[in-house]
């Protein structure tokens, strides 16, 4: 039999607003022996989909359609969304599909000045399992992967995990991340700054008084460094990186958060045939915080080196470490500060608009080639509306700057359209 979520609670603010109407849409399919379960406890169970401490304002919302047991401890859905994404740029162009500035071509380029394109990228499917057990406790599974491959058409593994009590095992968001302090964007690639990446991992995190949480991970490394097989070659990783943060937690959605990690960045000098291993690091202030009913404030700062890869705009470089111009066959780790703040109004719990403004500077200690990248500036206006609790449309103004360490720079515009339907 299926039935729809009904119950009804006070929402304070918009957001709030928004997700009790995604909660009271779903449809329940009971299966089991007994009579149906109460409504406050298939509640419950239905929350603990949205409970979600990495999700991104781009993942899907909980799957539409819902199998439960009739003891409300064990409910399994498969859901995704479908999404579509148009865009023309003018006076600049980027040249791909997500709109960075790191890619601003120094000087013009006059075979891609302008540009119009569509992509389904980030059409995606997921599959999530959530239960209590008398034994394990809470525990759930989690399956996600979106059309993103090869000519953003070809089927790409995005999350992979499974969760019992306090830890998670498997292809995660980074703890060194904070996807929901991250403002709501259309194009694909966010702020310059964003940060969301995936790594396999084991994780431990845990809530004290539902105020403070705290994490701590080893994660499978990935490395962006810059070698040329002549002076200097990557070698193979050995130490996992550690990630851990602390966060303090208030309201629907409000909390402020201090990340960090640590990495292994090892590398051969192949001139005098020795090995070395340099230690990155990374610390990230970030905070989502309600100033007033229907505007909510994101912020997002992070400093140090060898961590350029987990960045938005320099993951594109090979910036984790690079050649020393003082040393052949040397390399050393640069420093990198980004910081980002956005603002969201909301005119009802179904339409809102936001604007993001977003930095990435390069800081090496060395002298560098003047044509490289020193900093982008991004900046975006955007409008959302939310047709039902599940069909969303959504226009989006982009305004990108590349500056080159010679003082050279241009600029970058794009406007962007999205539709999507989630199941």
């Amino acid at each position: 039999m299926a039935i729809c979520g009904f119950i009804q609670v006070s929402a304070t603010t918009p957001l709030e607003a928004r997700n009790d109407s995604l909660v009271n849409s779903h449809k329940f399919i009971f299966f089991g022996e007994g009579d149906n379960p109460h409504a406050d406890s298939v509640r419950r169970l239905i929350m603990d989909f949205y409970v979600d401490q990495f999700r991104h304002f781009q993942d899907p919302e909980a799957p539409y359609f819902l199998f439960m047991s009739k003891d409300a401890s064990l409910a399994m859905g498969i859901g995704g969304v479908v999404r579509l994404r148009s865009w023309t740029d003018w006076g600049g162009s980027v040249n791909s599909t997500a709109f960075a500035p790191y890619l601003i071509p120094i000087p013009k380029d006059p075979v891609h000045d302008k540009d119009f394109g569509t992509t389904p990228a980030g059409t995606s499917l997921f599959f999530r399992v959530i239960g209590r057990n008398r034994k394990l406790g809470n525990y759930q599974l989690y399956i996600q992967a979106q059309f993103s491959g090869y000519a953003h058409e070809d089927f790409k593994l995005k999350k992979a995990y499974a969760q019992i009590n306090d830890w998670t095992v498997g292809l995660a968001t980074s703890t060194f991340s904070d996807a929901a302090a991250e403002p709501p964007t259309v194009d694909a690639n966010g702020s310059n700054v964003s940060m969301d990446q995936s790594a396999v991992l084991v994780r431990w995190m845990h809530v004290w008084k539902n105020r403070w949480r705290v994490a701590a991970s080893l994660e499978t490394p990935a490395m962006s460094i810059d070698t040329d097989g002549v002076n200097t070659a990557a070698r193979s990783q050995f130490l996992p990186n550690v990630a851990a943060l602390v966060q303090y937690q208030w309201g629907y959605n409000q909390h402020v958060q201090l990340a960090g990690i640590m990495r292994s960045l090892p590398y051969r000098d192949l001139l005098t045939e020795k090995n070395y291993n340099t230690i990155g690091w990374g610390v990230q202030l970030s905070t989502v915080l309600n100033i007033a009913g229907p505007l909510t404030f994101y912020g997002i700062t992070t400093y140090g080196k060898g961590y350029a890869s987990y960045s938005g705009d320099m993951l594109m470089g090979n910036y984790d470490m690079v050649p020393d111009p003082e040393l052949p066959g040397r390399l050393y780790a640069p420093r990198a500060v980004t910081f980002m703040s956005g603002l969201q109004y909301h005119f009802n719990p179904m339409l809102f608009v936001s604007a993001t403004f977003g930095q990435s500077r390069y800081l090496p200690g060395k002298a560098v080639d003047p044509t490289e990248y020193k900093y982008g500036q991004f900046y975006c206006a955007n409008v959302i509306w939310n047709l039902t609790p599940r069909i969303s449309m959504g226009a989006e103004f982009d305004l990108g700057k590349r500056q080159n360490f010679n003082g050279d720079h241009r600029w970058a515009r794009r406007f962007s359209a999205m539709a999507q339907f989630s199941f």
